[in-house]
Order: C-alpha cells, then structure tokens, then sequence
C-alpha cells in the first residue's frame, strides 16, 4: 500500500507544470497579445473614420439629389445653407453660384462629422465635398 502512494504521488508531480515554466508562458502570452491588441485598435479607429467618410458621402448625395430636385420647379431660389444638420452630428454646407449667365448654376455641397460638437462644420471637419452644374430646364 505505500508502494502505491509513492507511484500515484511521482506521476502527479509530472502532470504539473512549474512556477518557472508558467511565467515563461505568460510572457510569450505577453508579448505576443499586446501587439495584436495595438493592431486591433489601429484597426478599430480607421474603421470609424471610413464609416465616418461613407455616411458623410451618402448624405452628401442625397443633399444634391434634393437640390437637383427642387431646382426644377424653383430655379431661382438661392440653395446656399451654412452648417446645416444633417443626421446626428453630420453638417453640411451647401453653396451656390451662378456661372457665366442666369440659366446654370455651381452647386457645391460639403458634409463632414461635427467632432467637437459646437454645430460648426470647420474645414478640418469636412469629408465630402461634392459640386455639379445645374440649369435652367425651360
């Protein structure tokens, strides 16, 4: 019976792993996670940026596209608008000019993420700028 003990006791101690043996480990770990972990956050920044920039995009779409739409009816109107909310924290500036004559206009529409949050679309700000010509259909 004590034959048996000593037996189960030595091939116990095999199955463990030592205190120096689990530090090396965890620092392998370490220096493998941690520039994993920078790369993912990279990642995650460049992202919202690029979400940012797509969401910027369609609203500026959409913003000419109702220009457009309106201008036909009512050519005459001035578009031009100054920090404009569009969804959220999007803003927009829409300017408008005429060019070489009354019958076709420079319409020019920026949009961009209001990051500091005071309502002002600053140059810093602006991810899209969009500009067409308009005319005078009849």
């Amino acid at each position: 019976m004590c034959r048996k003990l000593t037996i189960r006791r030595h091939i116990g101690n095999r199955a463990a792993f030592t205190l120096t043996e689990v530090v090396v480990a965890s620092a392998l770990l370490i220096f493998a996670i941690v520039p994993m972990l920078k790369g993912l956050t990279g990642v995650h920044v460049h992202s919202i940026i690029i979400e940012r920039k797509t969401r910027s995009l369609t609203l500026a779409q959409a913003k000419l596209n109702e220009i457009k739409a309106r201008s036909i009816y009512n050519y005459a109107s001035n578009f031009t608008e100054i920090h404009k909310p569009l969804d959220g924290s999007y803003l927009c500036n829409v300017k408008d000019a005429a060019v070489g004559g009354p019958n076709l206009r420079s319409i020019s529409v920026a949009v961009g993420y209001d990051l500091d949050g005071n309502n002002v679309l600053a140059g810093s700000e602006v991810h899209v700028t969009l500009e067409t010509l308009i005319a005078r259909r009849w």
